[in-house]
């Protein structure tokens, strides 16, 4: 019976390998002697197989990709020096088995025919996301005399993070089933908004993230890793939490101990290196079920408390998705959603991310309930960024309605709160709408800037302002 032996945290950055960094890796010292202690335990596991994830291997929307060449090479060239190149054996066998799991368990996942790859310029080669890791590693298995394991190159898609944990057990699944010893390395950066000179510029969002994703790890409170906030992440300008997920999906069901060996950001990029050892299993602890139960729960105590104006849009979609119908106004509806007339907006999100959102400025219909009807079909099934909702997304689904008052022009940023004021902007018959209290929004100015980007008006074009204060049900 195989099994996953240990995990690793790892950076990728080019910097830190000598040949390429040379006098600048000084300055990341501390990660570089945390990565050759790192490598060093692995060397000690001597592992059959390396399985490893990273962000900068091909990465679909809704697909997770596996490399599927016989061997895996690469090199690195793009940083000067395409001598320093590195082979290995794929495990493809193991690749077969983790991809029958993931099948079962419904995520799309797997390897690419050579024609796809060459017809889109999909690149079957190890990442420096790999690389860097892998280099490290290598120097080690030499100096003690060990040869080459297999390896598995894992993308980390942008799927939820629940889906990319759910991989991991996938993984975990067809490892206990083989004959392998594992090492799992989980490559990703941090932030990469520590200070100004950093490569996404400053964020102070970013060190706050670096210092919440550690304490979560160190505390191994996975669940809170789960339920992260993906405009955080984005604020944060992060790379490497998806790998994480996905790595500690599959030690699901096992007691860890996280063991933080640095944490550094000398060129204003987190990098920190971490091993996550697994001294045995705690059956009656999956953090799976405890996030889908408590999920569940939450959810059940959202619908207990909606109000009505959410309950008719949540019914609404429900209905239609399900029937093919329009709903039938239901008896008992406030008199308030029947005897006023407003712009509605209707939103929809899933795990934390935007579903969908369609709304009218004025309104079209003859009171708010046939408002929210209409719209909450739109936001459902007709907002070009998303595919319509399915039946099986339903009970995942957190509905919010937002009702306009009435627009005043303004004539200067000033006269804007991102808080509490929406923004409206014109040019012509152009319009771009943006609610208030948005996550992410952090500015009169981005405010305006996003809704300009919506309604196709250019920075440098003559536009209008209006402000609109809304009241948001849940």
């Amino acid at each position: 019976m195989g099994k996953i032996i240990n995990s690793y945290i790892l950076p990728h950055p080019p910097i830190i390998v000598p040949e390429i960094g040379q006098n600048k890796a000084e300055a990341a010292a501390d990660t570089v002697r945390a990565v050759e202690r790192a490598a060093a335990e692995i060397a000690k596991d001597n592992p059959s197989t390396i399985i490893l994830s990273s962000p900068h291997s091909p990465c679909f929307r809704d697909f997770v990709y596996i490399a599927n060449s016989e061997y895996l090479f690469g090199n690195f060239a793009a940083f000067g020096k395409p001598k320093l190149e590195f082979h290995f054996e794929n495990n493809c066998n193991l690749i077969a088995d983790i991809v029958k799991n993931a099948e079962l368990d419904g995520i799309k996942a797997g390897t690419l025919s050579s024609r796809i790859q060459e017809q889109y310029g999909i690149p079957d080669t190890l990442d420096h996301g790999a690389l860097v890791p892998l280099y490290f590693i290598r120097k080690e298995f030499i100096r003690r005399e060990i040869g080459n394991c297999k390896l598995i190159l894992i993308s980390t898609p942008f799927i939820p993070l629940v889906d990319l944990y759910r991989f991991g057990r996938c993984i975990a699944g067809a490892v206990n089933s083989s004959a392998e010893n594992v090492v799992y390395v989980a490559s990703g950066d941090l932030s990469h908004r520590l200070t100004v000179d950093a490569p996404a510029g400053y964020n102070p969002k970013g060190r706050e993230y670096d210092q919440y994703l550690i304490a979560r790890l160190k505390e191994t409170a996975v669940e809170d890793l789960l339920n992260i906030d993906e405009n955080f992440m984005e604020a944060a300008g992060e790379c490497g939490t998806r790998s994480f997920v996905m790595m500690l999906g599959a030690l699901d069901g096992l007691k860890i101990k996280t063991d933080i060996f640095s944490y550094e950001g000398p060129f204003g990029v987190g990098y920190l290196v971490a091993k996550i050892s697994s001294p045995g299993r705690d059956e009656e602890n999956s953090n799976l079920e405890n996030y889908l139960y408590n999920k569940k729960k939450g959810l059940n105590n959202l619908r207990q408390n909606e109000s009505d104006y959410v309950k008719l849009a949540r019914e609404t979609v429900e209905t239609f998705v399900k029937e093919k119908r329009k709903i039938t106004m239901p008896p008992g509806i406030s008199p308030e959603l029947l005897n006023r007339r407003a712009g509605v907006f209707v939103s929809i999100k899933k795990n934390g991310r935007l579903r969908g959102c369609i709304g009218t400025i004025s309104p079209v219909r003859k009171n708010i309930a046939e408002e929210i009807i209409n719209n909450a079909i739109s936001s459902g099934t007709e907002d070009p960024r998303f595919r319509p909702v399915s039946k099986e997304e339903l009970a995942d689904l957190i509905y919010s309605v937002d009702v306009l008052g009435e627009p005043e022009k303004i004539s200067s940023l000033q006269e804007l709160d991102i808080n509490r004021y929406g923004v409206i902007v014109s040019s012509g018959l152009r319009r771009g709408l943006l609610l208030p209290d948005l996550e992410g929004v952090e500015s009169p100015e981005q405010q305006v800037a996003i809704a300009l980007q919506k309604a196709g008006i250019g920075n440098s074009e003559k536009y209008e302002l209006e402000r609109f204060e809304v009241i948001r049900y849940k």
